[in-house]
């Protein structure tokens, strides 16, 4: 008489209609008290028993039991599905752009648990030849998050992604700022455009332009307190973005700008066009009265550069940013005043991102670009 298997040690049998011998094994119970059943077949005894050990030890060892179909492109699916609810939909969209665009076509119809190390090595040192390290690292991080849920998920037992490190890509667009002159011309282009106070504001103060679209009239004190003492300038309130959570980006980058006067004299100019606009309306929005996206500042921003006499593809609405730390700099503002400025908890991002705007020796931010664009109006 054949000696009945004792319990977790799996079952076998033969599978008439597959002509498989069929390896069973229990690994567990759902929160509702439903067994928990992995499968291993084989077309002979000896094969289905091999797998059904594969199981039982894995299962003893506290590993994932995994589905042996599931590929690296089901595990991006899952993840770009479920795994992104906390995102905006251009995240989601970039996203699911790059991983169609760089992963799948390439790592895709890998099976999940046959994918090595080697693999994404591979995958990322051919990637380096053509693509910014940050991107490296971005498409990284995507198959990484993807094949952890994989994990959590007990489709894979372990993540190889994470043992990878990633290669150095091509070097970045370099960031670069407008020099006095070049600012100068670029104001006197934006004069007249949907764009003026936006690129005065932007350029004078160095709010991120995704601070600068979620700006509301209500953040907006264009007069401030000149009577009190000691006097309050006209400022804006730089609380929000547009980021998914409408956070800044970090919580130093929460705060209040003193406005130069060309500031002051262009939002109110914008006031004014726009029918006095109630509190809680965005400052700067389309024509159709919808809130800006990059694409729109984009276009229009390349549009007042031409007529400023400058290449459009050369620059970015983001340079301003860069333009405002290098114009202080060259001002004799010191890194610890830029800093605070930038939003930066401390110098050393002031340092690190804009080290090309900033003078070896550095010899507040209204004040000094009242000085630099003498109060002009």
């Amino acid at each position: 008489m054949t000696k009945r298997r004792a319990r977790g040690e799996g079952g076998l049998h033969w599978d008439k209609s597959r002509q498989r011998w069929i390896a069973t094994v229990t690994v567990g119970y759902t929160p509702a008290g439903k067994r928990i059943v992995r499968k291993g077949s084989g077309k002979t005894k000896t094969e289905a028993r091999t797998k059904l050990r594969e199981k039982i030890r894995d299962y003893e060892d506290g590993l994932a039991l995994v589905q042996d179909g599931h590929t690296v492109a089901d595990a991006l699916t899952d993840w770009l599905t479920y795994g992104l609810g906390n995102q905006s939909e251009s995240t989601k969209s970039n996203y699911a752009i790059l991983v169609r665009s760089h992963i799948i076509g390439e790592l895709g119809a890998r099976k999940l648990r046959e994918l090595t190390a080697t693999d994404v090595d591979r995958w990322l040192l051919g990637k380096s030849r053509h693509l910014s390290t940050r991107t490296l690292r971005l498409l990284h991080s995507l198959l990484n998050r993807a094949v952890n849920r994989a994990m959590a998920r007990d489709k894979v037992k372990r993540n190889v992604v994470a043992l990878c490190a990633v290669p150095a890509g091509r070097g970045g667009r370099p960031s670069k700022s407008l020099t006095l002159d070049d600012a100068r011309a670029l104001l006197a282009a934006a004069e007249g455009s949907s764009l003026h106070a936006y690129i005065v504001l932007s350029l004078l103060t160095g709010a991120r332009t995704e601070e600068l679209r979620a700006l509301t009239w209500a953040h907006v004190d264009l007069t401030g307190k000149p009577n009190d003492d000691p006097p309050v300038p006209p400022s804006i309130q730089v609380w929000r973005s547009v980021r998914a959570d409408g956070d800044t980006k970090t919580k130093k980058s929460r705060r209040t700008l003193a406005l130069p006067a060309r500031c002051v004299s262009a939002l109110t100019a914008h006031h004014t066009r726009s029918g006095e606009p109630a509190a809680d309306r965005l400052v700067f929005t389309t024509a159709a009265g919808t809130a800006l996206d990059r694409h729109n500042v984009l276009r229009a921003f390349r549009l007042v550069v031409a007529k400023a006499g400058l290449d459009p593809r050369d620059w970015t609405p983001r340079e301003l940013r860069h333009s405002f730390v290098s114009l202080l700099s060259d001002s004799g503002v010191n890194i610890e005043q830029i800093a605070d400025l930038c939003g930066h908890s401390g110098t050393t991002v002031t340092e690190n991102v804009y080290r090309h705007q900033l003078r070896p020796v550095l010899l507040s931010g209204a004040v000094a670009m009242d000085r630099i664009f003498d109060a002009e109006a």
